[in-house]
């Protein structure tokens, strides 16, 4: 069950503010490198703003291409060039509620279909329109009560 309903509302608002994003794609020399080149920054100069050497720099452009980087890194970086670093979550169904429907609704098809099989078996098959309804009125059992086998 969803123990605080205000948190979940409030963090559900938070990553719909991130939902544009997710097209977002990172350039190919990543964004330390992009972002330096495109304001005319060099190597020696970032470096020196972060108190490292040249090659410091040049192995954290290779880490950050490599996905090898710490968010601390990239905290300190953007702070070094005056902007800020963003990093966040956006669920592939675009909001949390919907991800959460998505998962109630696949795990109620499966508890009715079987029911309904063993029904099938013991000649007391329902229509169509009965198991439609059933697993809909599963899924919104299961969406009000947020079991945490929705994540098994």
């Amino acid at each position: 069950m969803r123990n605080n309903k205000l948190q979940f509302q409030q963090l559900n608002e938070k990553i719909l503010q991130l939902a544009g994003m997710q097209h977002v794609i990172v350039p190919p020399i990543g964004w330390i490198k992009a972002i330096r080149n495109g304001i005319g920054m060099s190597m020696e100069q970032l470096g020196k703003k972060l108190s490292i050497t040249k090659q410091g720099v040049m192995d954290i452009e290779k880490r950050e291409k490599e996905g090898a980087i710490t968010i601390k890194s990239m905290q300190e970086i953007a702070k070094a060039i005056d902007m800020q670093f963003v990093y966040g979550f956006v669920p592939d169904a675009g909001s949390l509620d919907q991800m959460i429907e998505m998962r109630a609704l696949e795990m109620a098809i499966k508890i009715v279909q079987r029911t309904s099989n063993t029904m099938k078996l013991e000649d007391q098959a329902n229509s169509q329109e009965r198991i439609e309804k059933a697993i809909k009125e599963r899924a919104t059992e299961i969406i009000n009560k947020t079991p945490k086998i929705l994540w098994d």
